[in-house]
Formats: structure tokens, sequence, C-alpha cells
């Protein structure tokens, strides 16, 4: 289901200044995962304090600062509207998780059979979303996501972090 057009991400950008370079595994997930949310993706910001909510659709500026994950919100024409600071706290043990369980499967999709990769691949989905359920629990009453976007924003914060 596509969004509506005022309700999505139009832009995003990774700000890993700083950080490691990501493997080639990494970075070809980071591609993909923002390929994905450009294409589809449903972002909303909440009206606050009894005044509406800038229009969307919205740029996004990732970064992690002073062990923060820093979510910098523009609308399309650049103009910031909001940032938001989360603690990366309740994100360490399920990217810990994460970047484990990706670990063992870009090992196993160079040696081991199908059936073997595919349960691999169902537990690395099932961390994937209990990730994208803990940044939406983050957002709550900062931004609206659908479970799609999560996920992908999730695989992006989960780079990010690792090079941090």
């Amino acid at each position: 289901m596509k969004a509506l057009p005022m309700t999505r991400i139009c832009h995003i950008e990774i700000d890993d200044t700083d950080l490691p370079a990501p493997s080639p595994e990494m970075e070809q997930e980071r591609r993909v995962a923002v390929f994905d949310l450009l294409e589809d993706n449903s972002f909303a910001l909440p009206d606050r304090d009894g005044r509406s909510a800038p229009p969307g659709p919205y740029r996004l500026l990732l970064a992690i600062r002073e062990r923060r994950l820093v979510v910098d919100i523009a609308q399309e024409d650049g103009t910031k509207v909001t940032e938001f600071h989360l603690s990366l706290g309740p994100f360490r043990q399920v990217i810990k998780d994460y970047d484990q369980i990706c670990e063992s499967y870009f090992e196993a999709v160079k040696r081991l059979p199908p059936s073997q990769i595919e349960a691999i691949d169902m537990a690395r989905r099932g961390i994937h979303n209990e990730g994208a359920r803990v940044l939406q629990e983050r957002l709550e009453g900062k931004a609206e996501i659908d479970l799609d976007t999560a996920r992908r924003l999730f695989t992006l914060i989960s780079v990010l972090k690792r090079g941090d």
C-alpha cells in the first residue's frame, strides 16, 4: 500500500561521519533499505501542543551523536521541522542480536544448503521485527510509522550503530 504523498519520507541521509566504513554486506543492506524505504513508506508527524504538524513529505537525517540516535526532520524544501534525540539503550540488545544473526546469515549463504539458510533467515526476520517494534515504541507521540517503514529504518539504525 502506497502512503499518501504528504505522509512519507522523500529523502533520507545517513551521517556516518567519523564512523568506520561499513562492511560490503552492511553497505548493501543499507542501500537496499534506503531504496525500499523511498519506494514505499508511511511517516507522519502528529499534531502537538494544539498545533498542526508541518506537512510532508519529509527529509530525514539519521546520525549517532554523543551516543544517541538523532533523527533530524525537514520538509521537502529543506525547512527544518524538528529533531529527535533517542537513547540507544533500548536498541542495544536487539541490534547486537540482529548483528550476530546477520553475520550468521551472510556466512550461511556462502556455504549452507537452502533449508538451513531459510531457518536462519526466519530468525533474522523475527529479530528485525523486534527492532522495528522498539523503534515504533521509541517514536510514539513523535512520529507515526508503519511496520515496514520501521523495519527499514531499524536496518539503517543498526548499520549506523554497528559502526559506532
